[in-house]
């Protein structure tokens, strides 16, 4: 994929990583956002044109704040995570005017090859997404990193005044707080959102927020003449305390939101045109030096266009196949030695050995430490053998999986729980909107990050605690989903999953079963298929007949169900197979093909809600494949889960209901 060091004529200065290197002179910063002002301007010209589709948000009269802090970055550890309204930044970060130019134009020599767009930018240390608020936990994570690293390196998180409405926001900020972590969140604060005034729906101030969570407070004007030696000093004071801090930026935007979506009235633009920092800036230059800066602008920009316009669409193959692909490592599998035990101690032995062998794994989750050691005893003694690696986090659970991907993108091999499975939806965004998204997007960007969770009812914990979301999981593209039996080595899974796998991973682990005896009881290993990517990790277990009347697929808590089904079935002398999978996402279709499509009745029984869960997708690949036989799918009535146990059991899948489907399948033929 092209990288962000596009070569440039040399109207500025690089060091030694291709960063533009400014002075806070007049002469430099007006020269360098004049270029960033004509890319601006070359880019409506194009919609207008267009030669362009989507969105941008530009940063028209708002150049200086957006070079601002991104100029003062200046250790190689230092890192940037921007927003939607992103141009000034990244092109004060890589000076890569033609890449960012082509990559919104959709054409191959893009900064990010097409993939991103406008909104969505990678380069080196700096990221962007147009989710407001939804890098903010993510920075959490990265300034976590720098710090447990001894580093002199700062994040920047990038926000505008709109994005203090996002609860994710106050997350992060006590996040940092509480790990002395030396994040930087910077609010450009132009007094507006898309169309409604700040001043309408923020209580109290914004400094009483920073202060709230022990930050320290910064406010400069981008309009002030020492405006870019102030936020010299705020940056070096961050780096000096390497505690979190809030810069406010005040500043205006000339521009829309958008390409064309402004309501304020003439005045209001016309006062903003009057404190036009870049503006004041060419003015307290000599004319002929504030023309030829212009020129020369202008020429460098349309020379910019010219050449995004002469690359070809873009067509990245990454981008139209499967994401897993490209980050599968052909390591051999691990094998965590485990005295015989329960679930419980099985995942609790793995955690212990990855914890021993790699200094880059850490446990992140709620009331994890001793003498605790986690809601259901997972973590047992493993924060006294692991001092400072065993991290018990606040009950926030979007701002902890979100740092977790902060750590993950820097190096580390995070894994978190979450108390109830039923809890993962507080940090859906971080999953699906971010997660997901690096690796899938960004070919060097992959997230090895792995969310355990118990999952699963039957112990009258009601309609919040007693959930299986996976249904709502597998359908995630770049998510990995694993639901685990007592007929699997559940901590060798994991571990091979924290060590092999570079992908998101939610890691469901059925409450029932901790305390259940892992015994493989008979089962064997079918072979992977090559097609199915990470397939090979995740062990597919069969056992019965190969000629059998009826197979039942089941996974997590459904396995006791199915085999006491099995047992009634072999009972009345009917041939039975048992198939147990432990990887739902991706869908190891092609190995679940070449067992089943032969098989002349299959049920699938699982805990989840059946609404396009794992049942539903392994019945439309079966039937895509051609197969011939009877289908049928058991899973949990599409209602709130009751707390009474008696009318848990009405909605729950049970054998009985199992062996209801399956006499069905042979009464219908």
């Amino acid at each position: 994929m092209p990288n962000g060091n596009a070569p440039t004529p040399e109207l500025f200065a690089r060091d030694a990583d291709g960063k533009p290197q400014l002075a806070t002179t007049d002469l430099d910063t007006f020269r360098y956002g004049t270029l960033i002002r004509e890319a601006e301007e070359a880019l409506l010209r194009l919609f207008g044109e267009g030669q362009l589709s989507g969105t941008t948000h530009t940063c028209i009269g708002q150049e200086f704040c957006q070079m601002g802090v991104v100029r003062a970055l200046n250790h190689p550890d230092d890192i940037v995570l921007s927003n939607h309204r992103n141009h000034g930044h990244f092109l004060t970060y890589s000076g890569n005017f033609p890449g960012l130019i082509a990559e919104i134009m959709g054409r191959e020599a893009g900064a990010c090859g097409g993939i991103g767009g406008s909104q969505h930018l990678a380069y080196r240390g700096f990221h962007s997404n147009g989710v407001q608020g939804g890098m903010t936990a993510i920075g959490a994570g990265r300034a976590l990193a720098l710090r447990r690293r001894g580093s002199a390196g700062i994040v920047a998180v990038i926000i505008g005044d709109g994005t203090l409405g996002q609860g994710l926001l106050y997350e992060s900020m006590n996040l940092a707080s509480v790990w002395d972590a030396p994040l930087l969140v910077v609010v450009e604060n132009n007094g507006i959102a898309q169309t409604t005034p700040t001043s309408w729906t923020i209580g109290g101030t914004i400094e009483g927020r920073a202060r709230a969570f022990g930050l320290n407070f910064h406010r400069v004007d981008d309009a002030s003449l020492t405006f870019f030696q102030d936020v010299d000093q705020v940056v070096q004071s961050v780096r000096n305390s390497a505690r979190p801090a809030m810069l406010v930026i005040d500043t205006m935007r000339l521009g829309p939101h958008s390409k064309g979506d402004d309501l304020r009235d003439a005045t209001e633009l016309d006062a903003i045109r009057a404190r036009d920092p870049l503006s004041r800036a060419g003015d307290r230059l000599p004319p002929t030096v504030a023309a030829e800066i212009r020129s020369q602008a202008r020429s460098f920009i349309d020379d910019a266009c010219r050449a995004a316009a002469a690359s070809p669409p873009a067509s990245h193959l990454h981008a139209q196949t499967s994401i897993f692909v490209a980050h599968e490592p052909p390591a051999p599998l691990t094998r965590v030695p485990t005295p015989p035990g329960n679930v419980r101690n099985s995942i609790n032995t793995a955690l212990r050995y990855l914890l021993e062998t790699h200094g880059d794994v850490l446990l992140l989750g709620e009331d994890m430490h001793e003498p605790y050691g986690g809601a259901f005893k997972v973590t047992a003694k493993l924060s006294s053998a692991f001092p400072g690696r065993v991290i018990s986090t606040p009950i926030s659970e979007a701002g902890v999986v979100g740092a977790a991907i902060g750590l993950a993108l820097a190096g580390y091999r995070p894994i978190v729980e979450i108390m109830f499975a039923d809890f993962i939806t507080l940090g859906f965004d971080q999953i699906v909107n971010h997660a997901v998204k690096f690796p899938g997007m960004f070919e060097d960007s992959p997230v090895p990050l792995v969310i355990r969770t118990p999952a699963g009812g039957r112990r009258g914990y009601g309609p919040t605690h007693s959930q299986s979301p996976e249904n709502l999981l597998c359908g995630v593209p770049g998510l990995t989903v694993v639901f685990p039996s007592q007929r699997h080595q559940a901590g060798e899974i994991l571990a091979n999953v924290v060590e092999r796998w570079l992908y998101p991973t939610i890691f469901l682990e059925h409450k029932l079963l901790y305390g259940t005896t892992v015994d493989s009881a008979g089962y064997e290993e079918f072979p992977a298929s090559p097609l199915d990517s990470g397939a090979k990790h995740f062990p597919l277990l069969r056992r019965g007949s190969l000629e059998p009347d009826v197979t039942i697929v089941a996974y997590g808590g459904m396995v006791e169900i199915a085999e006491a089904v099995a047992a009634q079935l072999e009972a009345e002398e009917l041939e039975v197979e048992l198939v147990l999978p432990a990887l739902l996402a991706p869908l190891p279709g092609h190995t679940l093909t070449s067992l089943l499509l032969s098989r002349a009745r299959v049920v699938a029984i699982e805990e989840t809600h059946s609404e396009c869960g794992f049942a539903a997708e392994l019945g439309s690949v079966l039937l895509e494949a051609g197969f011939a036989g009877r289908y049928a799918r058991v899973g949990t009535a599409p209602v709130p889960i009751p707390a009474a146990r008696s009318l848990e059991a009405l909605v729950m899948p049970d054998a009985k209901r199992v062996m209801d489907e399956i006499l069905r399948l042979f009464g219908s033929e």
